[in-house]
């Protein structure tokens, strides 16, 4: 029996209202993204701050030490607890983080916007990591999953200035959908969210808005998702890493265009939409 632990549920604002001033000098009101530092405590030990939306922190906080390889399992948490007339989140271990100072030592900050960084140990545990090579996904659930980020309410509609992240099944039902000011907090926050609903990734499809650096293949990986995609590009060093792991790696996904990248194997192509996509073009 999984020990969830114990969460504050903290919620904020997440745009403000602003004057602005056209070209013409014409006045009008504006909503814009309430971007706020939330720094992370852990047993009472001051760890990082993270610039955030602040739509899921507690689901952030978790996916962050999560992904940073810092808590092994959910039971290792007892509580979260968000303060946003502090902006700082409190989290209470059931026994202590081994070795903490020296696993946190060592940083490497990274190309997301809102300047994220991650520990440079992570990099060393890219060999381990290994996807199902079995799954494959269709073409036509790629156009689903990019149709239904396409028509999302969200953030980004209202206010502009902000990633999404998105996790989706194969057959293309969107699971979890979270926004932040950078890709790599959206990106935690729903690897908090499948920690704590026991959501394995081994089937599962993972988007984002924002490019496909090392960190997010690295992310999507130690999450176990053997897909992910992105409206955006790549970088050279986040295809390196993706066809090192044999991750499945679309990018430039709009509309019925993307490319596929790396673990060209997953993807099956259907006649009819091919057909399709020659027409079209010509």
């Amino acid at each position: 029996m999984n020990h969830r632990p114990v969460l504050s549920h903290a919620t904020r604002t997440l745009t403000q209202d602003v004057e602005v001033l056209d070209e013409r000098g014409r006045s009008s009101v504006i909503s814009i993204p309430a971007e706020q530092p939330l720094t992370v405590y852990v047993d009472k030990r001051e760890l990082v701050t993270l610039m955030t939306l602040g739509a899921e922190p507690e689901a952030l906080t978790l996916g962050y030490l999560r992904n940073q390889r810092l808590v092994h399992s959910l039971e290792d948490v007892a509580t979260i607890q968000v303060d946003w007339e502090v902006n700082a989140v409190a989290v209470v271990t059931r026994a202590g983080i081994l070795d903490i100072e020296e696993r946190t030592s060592k940083r490497v900050v990274t190309t997301g916007c809102g300047q994220g960084s991650v520990f440079g140990g992570l990099m060393d545990e890219v060999d381990s990591i290994v996807l199902p090579a079995d799954v494959r996904i269709k073409q036509s659930m790629l156009y689903k999953i990019i149709d239904t980020v396409r028509v999302h309410e969200s953030i980004y509609k209202q206010a502009g200035s902000v990633h999404a992240c998105a996790l989706f099944s194969l057959d293309g039902e969107l699971l979890y959908f979270v926004e932040d000011i950078g890709r790599h907090n959206a990106v935690d926050a729903i690897a908090g969210k499948m920690w704590l609903d026991d959501v394995t990734g081994e089937d599962k499809v993972f988007y984002t808005t924002g490019r496909l650096t090392s960190e997010m293949v690295i992310k999507g990986a130690q999450m176990g998702i053997p897909f992910l995609l992105s409206r955006s590009g790549t970088t050279q060093m986040g295809h390196t890493v993706a066809e090192k792991i044999n991750m499945s790696l679309f990018a430039r996904c709009s509309g019925k265009h993307f490319l596929m990248l790396t673990g060209k194997e997953r993807l099956t192509y259907e006649p009819q939409l091919i057909e399709a996509a020659i027409r079209d073009r010509n």
